[in-house]
């Protein structure tokens, strides 16, 4: 009987300080993650400053401020200046894209300039990883002078490379965890889950667009778009409430054509809103005498 007892004992004592072990292990991770998000935080608001900076540089302004970063959402940012500038397109995506070259966020972005009311989006483009899905407007066209901020919004990178140290080094320590406690509970299996969550997504309300194979996902239902209809709904996914306007889109979508039909953007605008009817949230509105707007209403 005491020997039962003892036998019990050491077994309780093996499970509590694994049990332990696990909770430190687990903290650990926490903590550390928690400590590089701040710092990785701070890394890109300089690296964003950096371009504010290349920015005015390249509109010939070398002496006026650079005002601090805003971050306006999740991987997104907003860059606001102590003056106004000028523009030319080209040299706008020389700058960024420059100072991002070395940096994984390079992959995929959007940038959205807009005035300082922040109501009407003047000039835009995005960057993709598979480069045939980049939506470049047309580039040559200086922009006036005036009041600018500019948008950058990046994919989402998940965990970032220190992050992802942190991780890898306490593997082995982990395994040996999983390895005692599979041992302890043989013949209990876990059912694996995958992800049916696409790789590359914008989230337009409920519904998922993936650009790079042009559909539409909502409610398990899976809708194709076509080439135009996926350059127009992204034009709007970069710029959710905000007005775009008709002639910005006509320019974008059918300029290389030679020929812009006044009716071709009304007839695709209309298609688009079948198809985005299974969330009643996310509108495309026409604002009379100036664009469209992709309304969504959380």
């Amino acid at each position: 009987m005491a020997g039962f007892k003892s036998s019990m004992n050491n077994k309780t004592k093996r499970l509590l300080g694994l049990g332990s072990l696990l909770l430190m292990t687990v903290l650990c991770v926490a903590f550390s993650f928690g400590g590089n998000d701040d710092f990785e935080t701070a890394r890109r608001e300089i690296l964003l400053r950096k371009i504010g900076h290349e920015v005015l540089l390249y509109s010939g302004d070398s002496t006026s401020r650079v005002l601090p970063v805003k971050k306006v959402a999740e991987n997104e940012y907003q860059l606001r200046f102590e003056n106004e500038f000028s523009f030319q397109p080209d040299s706008l995506e020389k700058a960024i894209g420059s100072s991002l070259a070395k940096e994984s966020l390079a992959n995929d972005y959007i940038v959205n300039v807009l005035n300082c009311e922040g109501k009407d989006v003047v000039f835009g483009y995005a960057i993709f990883k598979n480069k045939k899905n980049n939506i470049m407007p047309c580039s040559g066209r200086k922009q006036p002078k005036n009041c600018y901020v500019i948008n950058l919004k990046f994919k989402s990178q998940g965990w970032s490379i220190p992050q992802k140290g942190y991780l890898i080094g306490g593997i082995p320590l982990l395994a040996f965890i999983g390895l005692i406690i599979s041992r302890s509970g043989k013949g209990r299996k876990k059912p694996i889950e995958s992800d049916p969550t696409p790789d590359n997504g914008l989230k337009i309300g409920d519904i998922l667009f993936n650009p790079d194979k042009r559909q539409l996902q909502s409610a398990g239902m899976i809708t194709e778009l076509t080439l135009k209809e996926n350059k127009l709904l992204l034009i709007f996914a970069m710029s959710p409430n905000v007005i775009i306007e008709r002639s910005r889109l006509q320019k974008e979508i059918w300029e290389d054509e030679g020929v812009i039909v006044g009716r071709s953007l009304d007839v695709f605008i209309s298609k688009l809103r079948k198809k985005l009817e299974h969330d009643p949230a996310v509108k495309l509105v026409n604002i009379h005498g100036k664009g469209y707007k992709l309304e969504i209403n959380e």
